[in-house]
């Protein structure tokens, strides 16, 4: 063990979405709020699906937000009350911003329903510029071959988001924002470079070491601001780092974020009216709990 100060380190808590489908929520939590942009970090799967068993999502709204999804494996249906029609497969970085409202649903497709199926992710929240909050809504697919990639000694690098490793993604965001996938072999390690203000390493599927500090599997691991620790894997791992510029404090209630509480108020009525859009072709839709002033 080094003489490094102990790090922060977050566990997750278990969320069911319905359905049986649970996920691992590590942000928000008690100690942070959040790293970067990113306020919400929810890890699903893996998960083998029967063909009997329904993970779908229907139609609920956002505002405020950006949601990014991230798949391991598996696919997803895409549908939004912009117009929007995208499958989700792995590798791919898809960035909606929510902005003043937006409705989408998250369905299994239909070449998948009926059979036995895996599905592993994660899936996001960036908070949004205070002068962002109210754009426009919109959705941004970036393919995984468009993705850049990079192969150091032992680790292959993605950058999903931002710049990092002489490359840049060309995934569009509003604010400075690093979302890197690297997976390291047995015993490989790597200087984490100081690419943003705020960063974070979380461990997918296998504990690393950070400067000697152990992190276990599924839980994140917040870096000094300027420290460029060494990671290392004594097991082939997953590890996703995140980061950017922090916007501050936000107000955060069911799908909504915004730095004005009452605006929350606002699209909880909004959302019950049936005021923020709708997606073709669906019926039925996720109704808001109800709202604690």
């Amino acid at each position: 063990m080094t003489d490094t100060p102990v790090p922060l380190i977050l566990k997750p808590h278990s969320k069911d979405l319905g359905g049986g489908f649970l996920v691992r929520r590590t942000l928000p939590a008690v100690q942070r709020q959040a790293v970067g942009p990113f306020l919400f970090f929810d890890h699903f799967g893996p998960i083998t699906a029967q063909p009997a068993d329904n993970h779908d999502v229907r139609p609920h709204p956002h505002i405020g937000l950006a949601t990014v999804t991230y798949l391991f494996e598996g696919a997803m249906m895409h549908r939004d009350s912009t117009g929007v029609v995208q499958r989700i497969e792995p590798g791919a970085i898809n960035w909606m911003t929510a902005g003043r409202g937006i409705v989408h649903s998250e369905r299994t497709p239909d070449d998948l329903r009926g059979v036995t199926r895996r599905s592993h992710g994660l899936q996001l929240w960036a908070a949004l510029p205070v002068e962002h909050e109210e754009d426009t809504a919109s959705f941004s697919h970036t393919a995984a071959a468009d993705i850049p990639a990079v192969n150091l000694p032992g680790v292959r690098v993605r950058v999903l988001i931002g710049s990092a490793f002489g490359v840049t993604s060309p995934t569009p965001t509003l604010s400075p924002t690093v979302y890197i996938d690297l997976a390291l072999e047995a015993g490989a390690s790597l200087d984490v470079p100081d690419v943003a203000e705020e960063r974070a390493l979380y461990a997918v599927d296998q504990p690393f070491d950070l400067d000697g500090h152990e992190v276990p599997a599924q839980a994140m691991v917040v870096i000094p601001a300027g420290a460029m620790p060494r990671l290392s894997a004594a097991t082939a791992a997953r590890v996703v780092m995140i980061g950017g510029a922090p916007l501050g404090h936000r107000y955060m209630w069911w799908n909504f974020v915004s730095s004005r509480k009452e605006r929350i108020a606002q699209a909880a009525a909004d959302w019950e009216a049936q005021r923020l859009g709708h997606v073709a072709g669906e019926t039925e839709f996720i109704p808001a709990p109800a709202l604690r002033a």
